[in-house]
């Protein structure tokens, strides 16, 4: 399956000049998920930031963070973030993405599936003094735990009356 959002291109930055706050958003993703560069989450949120993530955990700190960035990307061989959106208001950056990658280690007590499995999500940052002070994201996990167990043919509850 194309990791691209209905047919939707993940953003490109070459070129772009953006805000110091969309800039943080995007090493964020590209420079220190896509890489699982831990050694940047210092240059980005503060000590005892909280984080409440698509997958389910609320953290504080820089420790407890770097712990969830390791599973998630061990779980997700090529692990990788799309942004599809990014919006500003303020001392707040919220995005629309898509992360991705095959799965090589169990997640949700499911084995290896040896699939591309991806979610979307739609993070919510706010910043203090040029760094992340909190992070809220909310994603589709149950899209993902369908994609993992390959259910995604099932007939959906809701129908439209047409």
């Amino acid at each position: 399956m194309n990791p691209t959002m209905d047919g939707e291109a993940p953003m490109t930055f070459e070129g772009r000049t953006l805000s110091p706050q969309k800039e943080m958003v995007r090493k964020f993703y590209k420079d220190m998920w896509d890489h699982a560069d831990v050694s940047l989450i210092p240059e980005i949120f503060h000590a005892d930031f909280t984080f409440r993530g698509s997958l389910g955990p609320v953290l504080v700190g820089h420790s407890q963070f770097a712990d969830y960035v390791r599973w998630v990307t061990g779980c997700l061989e090529n692990y990788t973030s799309d942004i599809f959106v990014m919006m500003e208001e303020g001392a707040q950056v919220s995005a629309k993405l898509r992360f991705h990658g095959i799965h090589r280690q169990p997640m949700f007590g499911l084995a290896p599936s040896g699939r591309h499995v991806w979610w979307n999500g739609a993070p919510i940052f706010t910043f203090e003094g040029g760094l992340v002070r909190d992070l809220w994201v909310l994603g589709d996990v149950y899209g993902l735990i369908n994609r993992i167990e390959d259910n995604m043919l099932a007939a959906p509850e809701f129908r439209t009356v047409a």
